[in-house]
């Protein structure tokens, strides 16, 4: 039987995808690659688009693809052989893309196309490839002496073991960790939907009974709901701890990792010529230094904390004289915080959850794309590596212009948190579109058999926000008109600006015109009344001074971490984040917290000195979407087709290739001002 992952003729064939099939293919195509590299190397005259960067590209990106493959299969069906077969090709691929980027002979010839007549008849996303190519080959070391390229090339293979290392361990964390609780009594205040899946867990696992899980849908809710005070601190406890000295097995301690990639990036950045890890992060970004960062931030967290303290002085009042909790602990942040939301708005957000089953959230946030982007979105076929995982297909006048795959539910061997992927981008072959392909994961409560009967699922609203924000990142993927693929869809695009499309869509998560059409309670198929919704409304603020602290505290340690920090020089990684929470924070947790040991986003997942770019690209994206507020005070809807299309045109068609501060530009008219964020914060004066 042929490989799968060497058949690039259609959508991947994931059901077929098996370990053994791994390390054939990855050898197949590396040979393949280096065969077109060295031919490339040769002497060539001229040395042209058609002849040097198509070739390989053709090469390199069957050899991204199939690696996707891999590393999604990964992230998502985790099992011990796969997990081994990643492993063991994981150095190769590291090593070959490193050796691509250092490679002087073709540095040269991006040097000698820039410098060519063609260069100034070439469309501006090819000047915008070459331009992006040449930066990341000082940055991939190409310039170094050889001794120093070897020890480059070593640095980027430790770190790429260490962070899939980081990864795994979280993940062990997560899947091993289970708190069974014996009778229903120790469970009150816990919503009937959330202990019948503990009940179903348990009994899955043939126990009696109810199991929690650190998988989010699992632990939250008991954290949020639970009276029991004691199962509230078990969980909090088990959840801070994970992948720390103080977890459940010392392997997955994830501390070491965090001193050895911390070295080995000021290393990194030091053989560049750069003082620390954040200043090479920043080169292909938006901002343009650590400490313009760290003053935005700082900015931010000044107009935020009068706000928070309000937020933390409400909850402790009402902690202590409605719930007689004298002292406000971790565990009981976000009891008390829902319990005043019920007080205060009366509603709970188990209330709310009960008008989001999956189906009508899916209709309505495809209605809602379809109005603003003139496409069509329809169920398709493929081959899938779970059976909850659906398919889908975006056409505009007929025509399939991207297809997605929606994997909703939290399970076993699936890595935590929601995340989009490029599959497969866009790019023009042989006079043919190849259209983009793309994954949309999320970690929500699947649905449950409970009275004899399959319950759908229900998404809490917060859920409903993180799917729309998935959307987006996929949205900027599948819409793009770029046909080159380096900077097609998410392709180029800043790192500080991927999260603009993201953003930008849960702002209509808020709106009346789109949650009308995207409710149905799960009893009784009633729509969400607008009384309630104008309570979510009302509630919509609730504690955002603290919610903007917290992600400020993330991306300033992170920040500091990258810039400051000496991994070397003996003081633990934790003083950072204490310092940082000491300086900003309204709610310092417990000392046994171990936040960093699991933070994937800067030690597994690209976001390293650069975590700082939700609050970045969240000025961006609210003040996007204040375009359609301004259309609706003119008497347009919100979902004004005429703004949705210069969107589409100027921020989401163009992808990388320009600069995302060129296309804010294009779309607004102007810079961005910070204004929109305030206000959708509720922090204006």
């Amino acid at each position: 039987m042929p490989n799968p992952l060497l058949d690039f003729s259609g959508l991947p064939r994931f059901d077929a995808i098996r370990p053994a099939h791994v390390t054939p293919a990855i050898d197949t195509l590396l040979a393949e690659c280096r065969a077109v590299v060295a031919e490339l190397e040769k002497p060539m005259q001229p040395v042209r688009w058609g002849n040097f960067i198509k070739p390989l590209e053709n090469a390199t990106e069957r050899l991204g693809r199939a690696w996707s493959n891999v590393s999604h299969l990964n992230a998502v069906v985790d099992a011990p052989e796969l997990r081994a077969a990643y492993n063991e090709n994981l150095p190769k691929v590291t090593e070959f893309w490193t050796a691509l980027g250092q490679n002087l002979a073709l540095f040269d010839k991006y040097k000698a196309l820039q410098n060519s007549a063609e260069y100034v008849e070439l469309s501006a996303a090819r000047k915008k490839i070459i331009e992006n190519a040449l930066r990341d080959f000082r940055l991939g070391g190409a310039e170094l002496p050889e001794a120093e390229k070897k020890r480059f090339a070593e640095i980027q293979e430790e770190q790429a073991a260490l962070a899939t290392k980081f990864s795994e361990n979280v993940l062990d964390a997560i899947n091993h960790y289970a708190l069974f609780v014996e009778t229903e009594a120790e469970l009150a205040g816990l919503p009937e939907d959330v202990k019948h899946a503990a009940r179903a867990a348990a009994e899955k696992d043939g126990k009696n009974g109810y199991k929690f899980t650190l998988h989010y849908p699992s632990f939250y809710p008991a954290l949020q709901y639970a009276d029991n005070r004691a199962l509230r601190e078990t969980l909090y406890r088990a959840n801070a701890t994970k992948a720390s000295e103080l977890g459940e097995n010392p392997e997955w301690n994830n501390a070491p990792n965090i001193i050895a990639l911390l070295k080995l990036r000021k290393e990194e950045a030091q053989l560049l010529g750069y003082q620390n890890f954040a200043e090479v992060s920043l080169v292909p970004k938006m901002a343009e230094s650590p400490a313009q960062v760290k003053g935005f931030l700082d900015d931010l967290a000044k107009r935020a904390r009068p706000y928070a303290e309000k937020d933390m002085a409400e909850l402790r009042t009402f902690a202590r004289d409605e719930l007689g909790l004298a002292s406000l602990e971790a565990w009981d942040i976000a009891y008390a915080s829902e319990k005043l939301r019920e007080q205060r708005y009366a509603f709970s957000e188990e209330e709310v959850k009960q008008y989001f089953p999956e189906a009508r959230v899916i209709e309505g946030l495809f209605r809602l794309i379809q109005t603003l982007f003139s496409v069509t979105i329809q169920a398709d076929v493929a081959p899938v590596w779970h059976k909850d995982v659906k398919f889908f297909r975006v056409e505009r006048d007929g025509k399939v212009i991207g297809q997605f795959y929606l994997d909703l539910y939290a399970r076993n061997g699936k890595r935590s948190g929601a995340w989009m992927d490029d599959a497969r981008g866009r790019r023009k072959v042989a006079g043919n579109v190849q259209t983009p392909l793309t994954h949309l994961i999320c970690n929500f409560t699947e649905p449950m058999v409970q009275d004899g009967k399959l319950r759908p699922a229900l998404f809490t609203h917060d859920e409903v926000i993180t799917l729309f924000h998935e959307f987006g990142h996929g949205l900027n993927h599948m819409l793009t008109m770029i046909d080159d693929l380096s900077v097609s869809g998410i392709g180029g695009v800043e790192w500080d600006a991927v999260e603009l499309p993201s953003q930008f869509m849960e702002n209509f998560c808020w709106e009346w015109d789109v949650l009308s059409h995207m409710t149905a309670h799960a009893e009784t198929g009633a729509p969400l009344p607008k009384a309630l919704f104008d309570k979510m409304i009302a509630a919509k603020n609730f504690q955002s001074g603290m919610q903007m602290l917290r992600q400020i505290e993330f991306a300033t340690c992170d920040m500091r971490l990258h810039d400051e920090y000496d991994p070397a020089g003996g003081t633990p990684f934790q003083s950072v984040l204490d310092a940082v929470r000491e300086q900003y924070a309204v709610v310092i947790p417990p000392s046994f917290n171990r936040f960093l040991q699991s933070f994937s986003h800067i030690f597994a997942g690209g976001y390293a000195a650069g975590y700082y770019s939700y609050k970045w690209a969240e000025v961006l994206s609210a003040d996007a979407y204040a375009a359609f507020e301004e259309a609706r005070e003119l008497g347009e809807s919100i979902l004004s087709v005429l703004v949705g299309k210069k969107f589409q045109d100027e921020i989401l068609a163009v992808g990388g290739s320009r600069p995302a501060l060129a296309s804010f530009v294009a779309f607004r008219g102007r810079e961005p001002k910070i204004d929109a964020l305030l206000r959708h914060n509720g922090m204006q004066s």
